[in-house]
């Protein structure tokens, strides 16, 4: 089966005959269930041995989908970044897998996902000749139907999802720019499926990125245009361009470079330095353009103007409303963070972070002057300079921020909030809705004795069939997470099951652990703090940064990396994404366990004691 492709452009469709939906960067697939289920490539290639986490979410929704096959579902296969956003490279990389180990570590550890945006054939029914509108009206139904979600959620566990279809254009396209996506496709409302038709009843737009760049090199065979920039002294190659010239101003470009060349081999003439460009681009992908197109000349232009450190500011759309002041302000004092690179990690980890900031209230320690000023101090209180979308709540007399998107926490980043710390429940709900353990060692030296407790109290949770989760304070200890439902317990109920661990550890090992709240009558014993589990009092944010000298970071752990090997300078803001993408978050799960986590049994049989 061919695909139907839209059409690209630059200008917005006008009228209401049109739907808008998020373009993910990924494969095109076709799912066809009938008697076996099937998940072909637009080419025509078998996709399920190399994503077979797809293969058995389906199996396991066997019963939901029964009523609707023969079923045949268009989509596009992503390794899912945020509800805008899609990671290509990252994808490719995993449909080059062929090790069948492999193949399973990362379909458990980092799962792609399936987002659905047609029904061609339903209960065996053709459905390509209706109008779009219906078409996206029965698939709306058959997701309510199966139980599956009705828009992108990084923090839903289900593998199938449905792209959404929406009436505003700027609304979705702020969203989608915000989020650093590929684009928006517009569909008309009375649009058929035709297959293998590129139509103009659908359109896409790109959400580019634009950077100053000098050309190189000219490939004689094709007529690409090879463009660098300067990284030091050195030229840093960022692939060729093809696309977008005018017919004179290519042949003109090539003229030029034929006459001012440095030099020539059977495939390429060379120039040095000096004809600088415009360029527009989707995103890097192993460390070259995709989909480049000349935009502009740049005869402004120096080429020694032209570098990778402004290449790499520009990676990143920011989106209108934020301005980041002193990009090059180093934050770190023996961790060569500067600004620009704490915001694009706010940036690019958001979509693990935000899920736990969201709906709370936030307190952040601010560094005016980074690392380097030692100047730090606590903000509850939003401050009256911040600007009109920033979110607040009050509570205790105090305006806290509530930060529920990216766009404040980008704010919050120029401002160099660098911790952040939240609540154990959320604005709306009655009581916590996770328990977390703080394991505080004495100092940094005494970091396995953190090591040592957590896996302590991991092998009481498994006995009691309780899921948890375990991150590093980014200071010195580590924190075990039991996340809860929302408004069943209250902090009496959990201060009973903390003080039962507590109580455990200390008796297993009186040399070792304590609950004795001053420091100085611990006598070098790690602290259980059970009683900072209460309302009011604060924990770091997962993923969240801290003020120490390396630029640590909050770091959510696999439980079989807590053993003697582990470090907390292991985990910062210079490595944590690159971390997330190789091996997937081990937070990914955490909030649908919530309502999965079987916690009134213990509760029961310590409410007896």
């Amino acid at each position: 089966m061919k695909p139907m492709l839209p059409t690209l452009t630059f200008e917005a469709p006008k009228g209401d005959d049109w739907q808008y939906e998020v373009k993910f960067d990924g494969f095109r697939a076709f799912l066809k269930w009938d008697d076996e289920i099937s998940l072909t490539s637009r080419n025509g290639k078998p996709l399920l041995d190399i994503f077979p986490e797809i293969r058995a979410f389906l199996e396991d929704k066997k019963e939901k989908f029964a009523p609707l096959l023969p079923l045949v579902l268009d989509g596009e296969l992503v390794d899912l970044v945020n509800a805008y956003k899609a990671d290509f490279g990252a994808l490719q990389i995993r449909g080059r897998m062929r090790s069948t180990e492999r193949i399973k570590e990362k379909a458990k550890n980092k799962p792609c996902r399936l987002m659905v945006f047609d029904v061609l054939t339903l209960r065996g029914k053709d459905m390509t000749s209706l109008p779009y509108e219906e078409r996206h009206r029965e698939l709306v139904n058959i997701f309510e139907e199966a139980g599956l979600p009705l828009a992108p959620d990084t923090s839903d566990s289900q593998l199938v999802q449905l792209i959404t279809s929406e009436e505003n254009f700027q609304q979705l396209w702020d969203h989608v720019v915000l989020n650093d996506g590929e684009g928006i496709v517009a569909k008309h409302t009375k649009s058929r499926w035709e297959e293998g038709k590129r139509t103009d009843k659908w359109f896409k737009f790109k959400n580019w990125k634009y950077v100053n760049c000098f050309i190189t090199a000219y490939e004689k065979s094709n007529g690409y245009f090879y463009v660098s920039v300067y990284k030091g002294r050195e030229l840093h190659p960022l692939g060729a361009v093809l696309f977008g010239f005018k017919p004179d101003e290519k042949a003109a470009l090539a003229q030029t470079i034929k006459g001012n060349h440095s030099g020539e081999d059977d495939r390429f003439i060379y120039v040095n330095p000096g004809i600088c460009l415009e360029v527009k681009y989707l995103e890097l992908y192993e460390e070259q353009m995709r989909e480049p197109h000349f935009h502009q000349f740049r005869f402004d232009l120096k080429p020694e103007e032209c570098t990778y450190e402004k290449f790499a500011q520009q990676q990143k759309n920011i989106p209108s409303g934020i301005e980041i002041t002193h990009p090059d302000k180093p934050i770190w004092e023996e961790t060569p963070v500067q600004k620009a690179d704490f915001i694009r990690y706010l940036q690019e980890i958001s979509q693990h972070m935000l899920p736990f900031l969201r709906d709370r209230l936030l307190t952040v320690i601010r560094y005016p002057h980074g690392l380097l000023g030692k100047e730090a101090f606590y903000q509850k209180n939003c401050p009256d300079y911040a600007p009109d979308f920033i979110r607040t709540s009050l509570s205790d007399g105090i305006d806290y921020i509530v930060c529920d998107d990216l766009k404040t926490l980008l704010w919050l980043g120029n401002q160099i909030a660098i911790e952040y710390h939240i609540p154990f429940q959320t604005i709306s709900s009655k009581g916590p809705d996770e328990i977390v353990f703080d394991l505080d060692p004495p100092s940094r030296d005494h970091f396995q004795l953190a090591v040592q407790a957590a896996r302590m109290i991991k092998e009481v949770l498994d006995q009691l069939e309780l899921i948890s989760f375990i991150k590093t304070s980014g200071n010195k200890g580590l924190q075990v997470y039991i996340p809860l439902p929302k408004d069943r317990y209250s902090y009496d109920d959990t201060r009973l099951f903390t003080t039962f661990i507590a109580q455990y550890l200390v008796s297993r090992e009186p040399e070792l652990f304590t609950v004795e709240r001053m420091k100085k009558n611990r006598g070098g014993r790690l602290y259980v703090d059970y009683v900072q589990h209460a309302e009011g009092k604060t924990i770091i944010c997962p993923f969240s940064p801290r003020g120490t000298k390396t630029a640590t970071v909050a770091a959510p752990l696999f439980w079989d990396e807590v053993d003697e090997n582990l470090s907390i300078e292991s985990f910062k803001v210079t490595n944590m994404v690159e971390r997330i993408n190789r091996k997937g978050s081990p937070f990914a799960d955490y909030f649908s366990v919530k309502e999965v986590q079987a916690f009134d049994p213990v509760l029961k049989v310590l409410r007896k004691k």
